[in-house]
Order: C-alpha cells, then structure tokens, then sequence
C-alpha cells in the first residue's frame, strides 16, 4: 500500500523561505494545502493597493492576466521547491500551453489557485494550473518549468 504524505499549510513567512520572489512580485499569499509533490491549493488577495491597478485601468482596476499566469506559475513553484530534493534551487518558468482567461479579477477577489503537477523528470516538470473566484475559473492553462541551481551555488561547486 502506498504511503500518503499529510498536506500542509504555509503561511507568508514560510513561503518567503520557500520562493526567491519579494513584493511587489510575491503574488502567492497563503498555502491552504500541499504535499509537496503533486498538488498544491494557495490564494492570493488582490486588493486595490497592488500596484498594477494605478495603470491596469484607471476607473475599472483588473488584474492582468499574465500576472494570473505569474500567480499560478509562483504556485507551482511552491509545490516543487518545498520537496526537499529541490532545495536551494531556482525555478524558471519555461511555456505556457492551452491558456484560457475566462473572468477579469477585480479588487476585493480572493484568487483560488491550483495546481496539479502532471510529469517531474529531473529537474523538469509540467502541470496543470487553474485559478478560481468564488468557485468559478478565471483562468487556466497547462505551464512548463525548470529547476536548475542559482549562480551562488553553481560557483561554489565549480
């Protein structure tokens, strides 16, 4: 019988620890669920001070979509880089495929992301990514990504 990992949740510190980013180009918030390797469910609040919205429209703020595809790409990211085998590297998103915006995301939305992870070879991965509002998506798409070792830790080897 195949042994089956707890989820666990994160919490902003925990993801800081996990993710190279920083605001204002942090765009997950909280974990809900993981088990670091085949699934995770994080949200990110979008409020009315992110800093897209003084541009992103003036009068009738939405999130733009390639920072929805950002959101479920750091998510991503969380589910692979929180395996210990993947520690202390740096995630780099490779394609997008199949991606479909349905519903703009307004100030005052909870963005629900998903992510599935459907193949990790080595340090390559693909998944499927899916963001919701109140239950209904917003956006989806199929992302490709690598892992590889940050510059700091590829010259101490060499």
């Amino acid at each position: 019988m195949e042994e089956t990992k707890a989820p666990i949740s994160l919490n902003i510190q925990d993801i800081m620890a996990i993710l190279p980013h920083r605001p204002p180009f942090l765009l997950v918030d909280r974990v809900v669920a993981t088990d670091c390797d085949t699934y995770v469910d994080a949200v990110k609040n979008v409020t009315m001070n992110e800093p897209f919205f003084v541009g992103h429209f003036p009068g009738q703020p939405v999130m733009p979509g390639v920072l929805i595809m950002e959101s479920l790409a750091q998510a991503a990211a969380i589910v692979v880089l929180c395996n210990p085998r993947f520690k202390g590297l740096i995630p780099y998103f490779l394609t997008m495929d199949k991606v479909k915006f349905r519903k703009p995301v307004q100030p005052g939305d909870q963005l629900h992301l998903r992510i599935d992870i459907i193949s990790m070879r080595s340090t390559m991965g693909k998944c499927k990514a899916v963001a919701s509002v109140d239950g209904q998506k917003v956006a989806e798409g199929e992302l490709a990504f690598a892992v590889v070792m940050n510059k700091e830790e590829k010259a101490e080897k060499e």
